[in-house]
């Protein structure tokens, strides 16, 4: 299993954590550096081009500025990563120049990759940096980020952008060895699960648990990763990063830490985004017949199939949709905004433009558009 995916290794993200990146006095750890740019070097040799994506900003701000704790306010974080963002940087450029690899930094936040256009251009400048063989390193802009554009974390960061590069593999680089059926730091008969084929309830809930000191996830955000490059068609490899030799190890082809395969249904670049990269403004609530032929029969939500719905969008916007319940089901973009859709729910198509003196189509929102969860 683990040979096969090795073959297919065009393009891989690989995101690294701050405990990872963290030495035991608190500073950048080089030589984990050093041993990565190594590796990076020997991966590009064989034709596979690779995006890091790296936490350690905050990490080393708080080492540089001498704190004895993590900052607990935003604006206390967003200074210290601004310390520390140089340092870290630096870190990378001179590990790799060792072996005459040039990297370069990007800083995004979700909002970057919500806007469309702000999507493809960031696309553009990943493939622009790939084609000079220039590596990156990405890290959320932790400088400038508040609580309603934040990815949350880099892992789920590192989801993105897989999707956003296109990318054949997303590597995770943690401080344990893989993902456990129970919490190894709090359970002595925890077991490593070397394959994880389906990400189920039961895998969500042995991954709950709280992160380290220096870092801001743990074993459910990287799961929660795991399943959104999954819904992209892509595996998942979560290994243990602090032991040497393990990212060489799994790039061979052993059987270390734990390997995650992709989703039956695989989603396409655009509805990927729709479902895990776009915040949603409101709800749009949906009758049992709608519900139905939207997660069973591929159609389109018509107005008819609306029953009511919640929060303040409008045109083109993200959506939840839900069943009368209030389960989400589904998300999409919405051809019409609040105030146009309660004037219309329950109508049929063609009175669209008799109750709004305008029609924009048929839909309200476009099979297209529409992403079954």
């Amino acid at each position: 299993m683990r040979t096969s995916i090795q073959s297919k290794l065009k393009r891989i993200v690989i995101k690294i954590g701050s405990r990872v990146l963290t030495a035991d006095d608190g500073g950048l750890d080089t030589a984990f550096l050093d041993s990565l740019a190594i590796e990076i070097a020997k991966l590009r040799e064989k034709g596979s081009e690779v995006v890091v994506v790296s936490s350690g900003a905050i990490a080393a701000g708080i080492c540089n500025l001498g704190l004895e704790q993590r900052p607990k306010t935003i604006p206390q974080k967003q200074a210290t990563a601004a310390v520390g963002q140089s340092k870290l940087i630096q870190a990378y450029e001179e590990a790799f120049s060792l072996h005459d690899l040039k990297v370069a930094q990007i800083l995004l936040t979700g909002d970057d990759l919500a806007n469309r256009l702000r999507f493809l251009n960031a696309r553009a400048t990943l493939d622009a940096l790939f084609a000079y063989g220039v590596v990156p390193v990405i890290n959320e802009n932790d400088t400038v980020v508040v609580e309603e554009i934040k990815f949350g974390d880099n892992d789920n960061l590192s989801a993105l952008v897989t999707s956003l590069v296109e990318a054949s593999l997303l590597i995770i680089l943690t401080d344990i060895d893989g993902y456990y059926d129970a919490d190894p730091r709090t359970d002595a008969n925890a077991h490593l699960v070397p394959l994880v084929r389906t990400i189920t309830r039961s895998v969500e809930r042995a991954a709950a648990g709280s992160g380290s000191s220096v870092g801001t996830g743990g074993m459910a955000t990287k799961i929660a990763a795991a399943k959104r490059a999954g819904r992209y068609g892509v595996s998942t490899l979560i290994i243990n990063g602090r032991k040497p030799g393990t990212l060489a190890r799994a790039l061979a082809g052993e059987e270390v830490g734990t390997l995650f395969l992709p989703s039956a249904e695989s989603l396409n670049r655009r509805k990927h985004w729709i479902a895990y990269t776009l915040r949603p403004k409101g709800k749009v609530f949906v009758d049992t017949g709608a519900l139905v032929a939207l997660s069973r029969h591929g159609k389109s939500l018509l107005p008819s199939g609306v029953a009511r719905v919640e929060g303040d969008f409008g045109r083109g916007c993200c959506v939840r949709v839900c069943g009368l319940d209030g389960t989400e089901f589904a998300r999409g973009i919405v051809d019409y905004s609040r105030q146009e859709i309660e004037k219309i729910l329950g109508c049929k198509s063609r009175d669209i433009e008799k109750l709004l003196g305008y029609r924009y189509g048929d839909e309200i929102i476009h099979r297209d558009n529409l992403v079954i969860l």
